[in-house]
């Protein structure tokens, strides 16, 4: 099995400083990461790899999967899987083995992923931690590596969250002179994992901790009574602005307008009649659909009895 063993420095005569990594800065990439998309599902797969730890464990980490911007600015963290390691007081071991093999059969399903850095569960930094980022900064070069921290405590109910990069500081060279500084992120929610977390969320709120999946009728009427009460907050808003009752704010004006901007001009009458033709079509869909399974049902009792 390859390790890689990664050891805290220690002094020697002289002043000069000793370690068991590579002298690789952490901070020779080309470009510094300045904004961070992650994905739901990166947040569950961390839970869960926390979770199936062994008991002598207190923390986990893994390494991050997903794209950069052309300049390598911005990042979209899609996904991620687990690297075993192994520390003590002294010295770290990580499993190079299982990171090269996982990445390589990542790269075989998601050609354009690529790593983008790693993370690691806990309320603060790990004291190896400028080590590790070291070399991931070797692995996501030419650009800087990400360290996400999740923090699985949740002792306020909340799953805290830090997003940072690796500068390096002080002259020489050496990985463990390194300053974590954070970097703005946000989650980013694609409309599947978002009808998921919604479903997981309404289980949590049910008394039997079961969610029931709605129908394609019940979920085209929930999301009109939603975008409904949005758009009353929105007319609450403008209407207090506009009679002094209200500070405007310069922040929520740039969001209407961009919004309003890609509104389409249509004239009501014609906006209702495209909306009701769409409609018959789902609900022509809806009924060939539950015609096709009662034939499927039929046929099926049908083949039994012959």
């Amino acid at each position: 099995m390859s390790m890689l063993h990664l050891n805290l420095p220690s002094l020697v005569s002289g002043g000069s400083v000793k370690t068991g990594a590579s002298s690789a800065a952490t901070g020779t990439a080309n470009s510094t990461t300045q904004q961070c998309y992650i994905h739901p599902v990166v947040l569950f797969s961390i839970l869960d790899h926390f979770l199936r730890r062994n008991e002598s464990q207190d923390r986990v980490i893994g390494t991050l999967l997903g794209v950069r911007s052309d300049d390598g600015r911005v990042v979209e963290i899609r996904s991620c899987f687990a690297v075993p390691h192994f520390e003590t007081d002294d010295e770290i071991q990580v499993d190079m083995e299982h990171h090269g093999a996982m990445f390589a059969l990542h790269k075989r399903a998601n050609t354009r992923e690529q790593i983008v850095g790693w993370y690691a569960t806990g309320n603060k930094l790990s004291k190896y931690a400028a080590l590790i980022q070291d070399f991931y900064s070797r692995e996501a070069a030419p650009f800087s590596a990400v360290h996400l921290v999740v923090d699985t405590d949740m002792s306020d109910g909340q799953l805290p969250i830090q997003c940072l990069h690796g500068s390096p500081i002080g002259i020489g060279g050496h990985p463990e002179n390194c300053l974590f500084l954070p970097l703005p992120y946000e989650l980013q929610y694609p409309d599947a994992e978002l009808s998921a977390l919604q479903a997981a969320t309404d289980s949590a709120e049910a008394q039997d901790g079961v969610a029931v999946l709605i129908s394609d009728m019940e979920q085209l009427e929930k999301t009109i009574n939603e975008l409904r009460d949005m758009l009353e907050r929105v007319t609450t808003y403008v209407h207090s602005v506009c009679d002094g009752t209200t500070q405007p704010n310069n922040v929520v004006g740039k969001y209407l307008m961009d919004m309003l901007a890609v509104v389409p001009k249509i004239d009501p009458k014609q906006f209702s009649t495209l909306f009701q033709t769409h409609l018959q079509d789902i609900l022509m869909v809806a009924y060939l659909t539950n015609l096709t399974r009662a034939q499927l049902n039929i046929a099926d009792r049908l083949q039994r009895i012959v």
